[in-house]
Protein backbone atom coordinates (compact mmCIF):
# COMPACT_ATOMS: atom_id res chain seq x y z
CA UNK A 1 0.00 0.00 0.00
CA UNK A 2 1.56 3.34 -1.05
CA UNK A 3 1.97 6.00 1.54
CA UNK A 4 2.32 9.77 1.28
CA UNK A 5 5.94 9.18 2.30
CA UNK A 6 6.54 7.47 -1.06
CA UNK A 7 5.67 10.79 -2.64
CA UNK A 8 8.68 12.31 -0.86
CA UNK A 9 11.12 9.44 -1.34
CA UNK A 10 10.39 8.02 -4.83
CA UNK A 11 8.21 10.26 -6.93
CA UNK A 12 8.18 8.00 -9.98
CA UNK A 13 7.11 4.99 -7.90
CA UNK A 14 4.43 7.15 -6.26
CA UNK A 15 3.03 8.18 -9.68
CA UNK A 16 2.84 4.57 -10.82
CA UNK A 17 1.15 3.50 -7.60
CA UNK A 18 -1.40 6.30 -7.81
CA UNK A 19 -2.21 5.44 -11.43
CA UNK A 20 -2.67 1.79 -10.50
CA UNK A 21 -4.95 2.67 -7.59
CA UNK A 22 -7.09 4.88 -9.82
CA UNK A 23 -7.34 2.19 -12.50
CA UNK A 24 -8.34 -0.38 -9.87
CA UNK A 25 -10.98 1.96 -8.46
CA UNK A 26 -9.32 2.00 -5.03
CA UNK A 27 -10.10 5.64 -4.50
CA UNK A 28 -9.93 5.42 -0.70
CA UNK A 29 -6.23 4.52 -0.99
CA UNK A 30 -5.30 7.39 -3.33
CA UNK A 31 -3.02 10.09 -1.92
CA UNK A 32 -5.60 12.77 -2.72
CA UNK A 33 -3.77 15.83 -1.40
CA UNK A 34 -0.54 15.19 -3.29
CA UNK A 35 -2.34 13.97 -6.40
CA UNK A 36 -4.42 17.16 -6.54
CA UNK A 37 -1.27 19.24 -6.12
CA UNK A 38 0.45 17.40 -8.97
CA UNK A 39 -2.52 17.75 -11.31
CA UNK A 40 -2.66 21.48 -10.61
CA UNK A 41 1.07 21.72 -11.19
CA UNK A 42 0.70 20.06 -14.60
CA UNK A 43 -1.72 22.76 -15.69
CA UNK A 44 0.61 25.51 -14.50
CA UNK A 45 3.46 23.86 -16.34
CA UNK A 46 1.51 23.91 -19.62
CA UNK A 47 0.76 27.60 -19.12
CA UNK A 48 4.43 28.40 -18.38
CA UNK A 49 5.55 26.42 -21.42
CA UNK A 50 3.05 28.26 -23.60
CA UNK A 51 4.36 31.58 -22.25
CA UNK A 52 7.95 30.55 -22.94
CA UNK A 53 7.19 29.69 -26.57
CA UNK A 54 5.22 32.92 -27.03
CA UNK A 55 8.14 34.89 -25.59
CA UNK A 56 10.54 33.28 -28.04
CA UNK A 57 8.26 33.89 -31.04
CA UNK A 58 7.76 37.50 -30.00
CA UNK A 59 11.49 38.06 -29.52
CA UNK A 60 12.28 36.79 -32.99
CA UNK A 61 9.38 38.67 -34.59
CA UNK A 62 10.75 41.87 -33.03
CA UNK A 63 14.24 41.13 -34.27
CA UNK A 64 12.83 40.25 -37.70
CA UNK A 65 11.01 43.58 -37.91
CA UNK A 66 13.65 45.86 -36.41
CA UNK A 67 16.82 44.23 -37.72
CA UNK A 68 15.87 43.25 -41.27
CA UNK A 69 19.51 43.22 -42.34
CA UNK A 70 20.19 40.36 -39.90
CA UNK A 71 17.29 38.13 -40.91
CA UNK A 72 18.27 34.57 -41.49
CA UNK A 73 17.28 30.94 -41.46
CA UNK A 74 17.89 30.66 -37.71
CA UNK A 75 15.37 33.37 -36.83
CA UNK A 76 12.86 32.00 -39.33
CA UNK A 77 13.27 28.51 -37.91
CA UNK A 78 12.88 29.78 -34.37
CA UNK A 79 9.64 31.58 -35.26
CA UNK A 80 8.26 28.56 -37.11
CA UNK A 81 9.20 26.11 -34.34
CA UNK A 82 7.75 28.38 -31.67
CA UNK A 83 4.50 28.74 -33.57
CA UNK A 84 4.32 24.96 -33.98
CA UNK A 85 4.85 24.45 -30.24
CA UNK A 86 2.20 27.03 -29.35
CA UNK A 87 -0.23 25.35 -31.77
CA UNK A 88 0.46 21.92 -30.23
CA UNK A 89 -0.04 23.19 -26.67
CA UNK A 90 -3.30 24.92 -27.61
CA UNK A 91 -4.51 21.77 -29.39
CA UNK A 92 -3.89 19.75 -26.22
CA UNK A 93 -5.22 22.44 -23.88
CA UNK A 94 -7.74 24.63 -25.73
CA UNK A 95 -8.85 26.20 -22.45
CA UNK A 96 -5.58 28.18 -22.59
CA UNK A 97 -6.75 30.07 -25.71
CA UNK A 98 -8.72 32.70 -23.70
CA UNK A 99 -5.57 33.32 -21.65
CA UNK A 100 -3.51 34.30 -24.72
CA UNK A 101 -4.16 38.07 -24.47
CA UNK A 102 -2.98 38.16 -20.84
CA UNK A 103 0.00 35.93 -21.57
CA UNK A 104 0.84 38.07 -24.58
CA UNK A 105 1.02 41.21 -22.44
CA UNK A 106 3.35 39.61 -19.92
CA UNK A 107 5.52 37.83 -22.43
CA UNK A 108 5.80 40.85 -24.72
CA UNK A 109 7.37 42.90 -21.91
CA UNK A 110 9.94 40.14 -21.41
CA UNK A 111 10.53 39.76 -25.15
CA UNK A 112 11.02 43.49 -25.54
CA UNK A 113 13.58 43.51 -22.73
CA UNK A 114 15.38 40.57 -24.33
CA UNK A 115 15.28 42.20 -27.76
CA UNK A 116 16.99 45.29 -26.35
CA UNK A 117 19.64 43.11 -24.76
CA UNK A 118 20.22 40.89 -27.80
CA UNK A 119 20.15 43.55 -30.50
CA UNK A 120 21.87 46.40 -28.71
CA UNK A 121 19.18 48.71 -30.05
CA UNK A 122 17.70 51.35 -27.73
CA UNK A 123 14.56 50.35 -25.85
CA UNK A 124 12.58 53.08 -27.59
CA UNK A 125 13.13 51.19 -30.88
CA UNK A 126 10.57 48.64 -29.74
CA UNK A 127 6.99 49.70 -29.00
CA UNK A 128 5.89 49.50 -25.38
CA UNK A 129 2.71 47.69 -26.42
CA UNK A 130 2.90 44.56 -28.49
CA UNK A 131 2.73 45.49 -32.18
CA UNK A 132 1.45 42.04 -33.16
CA UNK A 133 -2.00 40.56 -32.71
CA UNK A 134 -2.51 37.04 -31.40
CA UNK A 135 -3.67 36.08 -34.89
CA UNK A 136 -0.47 37.41 -36.47
CA UNK A 137 1.73 35.70 -33.92
CA UNK A 138 0.09 32.35 -34.61
CA UNK A 139 -0.25 32.78 -38.38
CA UNK A 140 2.42 30.69 -40.13
CA UNK A 141 2.29 33.03 -43.14
CA UNK A 142 2.72 36.28 -41.20
CA UNK A 143 6.14 37.91 -41.35
CA UNK A 144 6.52 41.53 -40.24
CA UNK A 145 7.95 43.89 -42.84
Amino acid sequence: MPTPATYETDFYLWTQQQAALLRQGQLQAVDVANLAEEIESMGKSDRRTLGSHLRNVLLHLLKWRYQPERRGASWESSIRNGRDEVEAILADSPSLVPQLPTLLETEYRRSRRNAVSETGLPAMTFPEACPFTVEQILDPDYWPD
